[in-house]
């Protein structure tokens, strides 16, 4: 990127990486507005101190997309913690993402893991604390398992807008790895079928941006066969039950509208790990009931 701002950190990121703008940009934009579906001050901090390409990542169409993508995913993670207060949560592909400060509840566990690049960039603006850590590495690497295993357990780990830039040999070792280390564990992901996958290659060849997606999946049940069983899904127009009412009524109104349209362009899914770990909790999602 061109040093036109010298007072704001200058980025180098791979391309991939880059992408981390457009989630931040639009959780920026978000809380902003006079009815957010989220509220992200960090993120609108950040976005003012660093150097980046608004003409790439600062203008989205499906930026209303990425914001309810993220704040389904912060839900699930609240209902996770209100069982399991002091619980480890791994950010996976964590990007600038500021989601520890949205759900922090004074005892979690966490750790934002993501590759070196940008946890060099992360380093400038978080610290690491006795809850919190930061872990440069790639997803699908295996060394940071046993990093991960040494806090406690029930676990919950997150991959938003990371593994669809993965091709789908190593998406599914990456996931099988986790599946077997932390049985019992819940993870949430996004994937998107094969029309949203090439209406993303167009969009990014007309914007410029080099980084495309890799993998698409029509079904996310078809990784139940990697030891991962389905415990909840969403779209975007149809958040879980019981967030559907905490949402401003501008998207209560709109989303529904908006089915037809992006209704099928995403899903998020809810899976937990085959096999509670012996001798340790399972983690319980909404359904389970309270632990």
């Amino acid at each position: 990127m061109a040093d036109e701002h010298p007072d704001k950190h200058q980025v180098r990121l791979g391309a991939v990486q880059e992408t981390l703008f457009i989630t931040l940009a639009a959780r920026a934009r978000e809380t902003q507005r006079k009815h957010p579906v989220l509220r992200d001050p960090r993120a609108v901090e950040l976005l003012q101190s660093i150097d980046y390409d608004m003409a790439k990542y600062g203008r989205s169409a499906g930026g209303f997309i990425t914001v309810l993508r993220t704040a389904i995913i912060d839900f699930w993670v609240r209902e996770f913690l209100s069982a399991h207060p002091a619980a480890t949560v791994v950010e996976l592909g964590t990007g600038l993402n500021t989601r520890f400060e949205r759900v922090d509840n004074g005892q979690v566990h966490w750790f934002d893991l993501d590759l070196p690049d940008t946890i060099e960039l992360r380093r400038n603006f978080f610290a690491d604390t006795g809850r919190r850590r930061m872990v440069a590495a790639s997803v699908l690497d295996e060394d940071w398992l046993p990093t991960v295993a040494q806090s406690r357990g029930p676990y919950f780990f997150v991959a938003e807008g990371v593994l669809v830039y993965l091709p789908e040999d190593q998406v599914m070792a990456a996931l099988a790895r986790i599946a077997a280390r932390f049985p019992g564990a819940l993870i949430v992901l996004d994937t998107y079928p094969k029309q949203t996958f090439d209406q993303q290659h167009k969009l990014v060849a007309r914007k410029g941006i080099e980084a495309r997606w890799a993998w698409a999946c029509d079904d996310p049940r078809s990784l139940e066969r990697l030891g991962l069983e389905v415990r909840q899904s969403a779209t975007i127009t149809r958040p879980p039950r019981a967030m559907r009412a905490q949402l401003p009524f501008g998207y209560r109104y709109l989303v529904p509208l908006a089915d037809p349209v992006v209704g099928k362009a995403m899903t998020l899914t809810l899976f937990r790990a085959s096999s509670p770990a012996a001798g340790g909790p399972a983690a319980t999602t909404p359904e389970d009931g309270p632990a």
